[in-house]
């Protein structure tokens, strides 16, 4: 049987029921950080079905304290909407040309963002964009005709957040490098952003169970009266 590793050891040690502050979470991880800057991640365990639309939950939210990811942008816009997509940041601009260079595989972007004359362009690429969770959406703000305020939340800390099909939300909040007060205002703005999105066709609890983890580090059961209407 192979031995632990002193992390290991000291990772077992943790009572994995105990229910956590915030504070507290963050502290742990600390204790147990890896020789890297991890990232930190709240997993939301909630109540819904995703396969059936009335509980879907998906959103955008912006982080306070930023994500410490260079997140890279493209934009389907032209003429003016082009050059102040470019001013605000954007990673690539274009129309057709932009069209067929994603045909082609170049899908290295955390956003896409188009203005609505662009869909029409952006609809052939459904499904290159769409398997990717990348196809731009008017509900969530990526199809919108200010590109430059679209640009520069993706750049300034911006995330979205979705539902896998075990009705679980898996978001980034930022480095365990950052200060405790930014990853818990981060905390907190995503958490507050899910539950005020809750669908007409959850029932019951809502939010069943957050956690708190890093890259490296142990899972930390946070307790729900650290969230508000959870």
């Amino acid at each position: 049987m192979a031995q632990l590793t002193k992390k290991q050891k000291k990772v077992a040690e943790l009572d994995n029921e105990k229910l956590y502050t915030v504070d507290e979470a963050i502290a742990t991880l600390r204790e147990h950080k890896a020789n890297f800057d991890e990232t930190v991640e709240v997993a939301m365990n909630l109540g819904v079905d995703p396969r059936h639309a009335d509980q879907m939950v998906r959103g955008m939210v912006s982080l306070p304290g930023g994500t410490g990811k260079d997140v890279k942008v493209a934009v389907f816009a032209r003429g003016e909407n082009a050059e102040k997509a470019e001013a605000a940041g954007a990673d690539k601009v274009g129309a057709e040309d932009l069209m067929e260079d994603m045909q082609n595989g170049n899908l290295d972007y955390d956003r896409v963002i188009a203005t609505p004359d662009m869909m029409g362009v952006v609809g052939r690429l459904g499904k290159v964009l769409g398997p990717k969770g990348l196809m731009p959406n008017p509900k969530l703000g990526t199809v919108t005709p200010n590109v430059e305020q679209a640009v520069k939340d993706a750049k300034g800390g911006q995330v979205e957040y979705r539902v896998e099909k075990q009705g679980i939300i898996h978001s980034g909040i930022g480095k365990l490098s950052f200060k405790d007060a930014d990853l818990k205002k981060n905390f907190e703005a995503l958490t507050q952003a899910v539950v005020k999105g809750k669908p007409s066709g959850a029932k019951g609890k809502f939010v069943k169970k957050i956690s708190l983890t890093s890259t490296m580090g142990p899972g930390l059961k946070i307790d729900l009266a650290e969230v508000e209407g959870a």
